[in-house]
């Protein structure tokens, strides 16, 4: 679909699957699911939420600037936990990743997460068009 454009960085970890790491429609920036992979060995950076969490906002950052994107123009994140436990550690890492930038949001308990991740988070923001 000419109207669909997907989007790639090399800066973040290559889709593992049939998906692209995002897709762009009608000024909106749609991103997959991230985990803490580092995107040159493709491994989790780590066994605890906290590093996982900030490997997973590089991730993302990488794909809205892929897009043509920031952290400002977020309207929505979704953060699946399989700890709700992680809750508070994680919102503070959020909280200062976003600055006053408040998009909606949705956090979910989930039983597990690829790569048995602690944390996954996706995004949908405006993109230019």
């Amino acid at each position: 679909m000419p109207d669909i454009k997907c989007i790639h960085s090399g800066a973040a970890p290559k889709a593992v699957g049939p998906y692209s790491q995002a897709v762009v429609h009608g000024g909106l920036m749609f991103a997959s699911g991230q985990i803490g992979l580092d995107p040159a060995s493709g491994q989790l950076v780590a066994d605890d939420v906290i590093t996982q969490a900030g490997q997973v906002m590089k991730n993302l950052e990488a794909v809205l600037a892929a897009a043509g994107s920031g952290l400002n123009d977020i309207l929505k994140v979704s953060i699946y936990l399989t700890d709700m436990g992680d809750f508070a550690a994680v919102n503070k890492g959020y909280a200062e990743w976003l600055g006053d930038h408040r998009p909606a949001r949705a956090t979910v308990a989930v039983a597990a997460l690829p790569l048995a991740a602690r944390i996954e988070m996706d995004v949908v923001a405006r993109v230019s068009v």
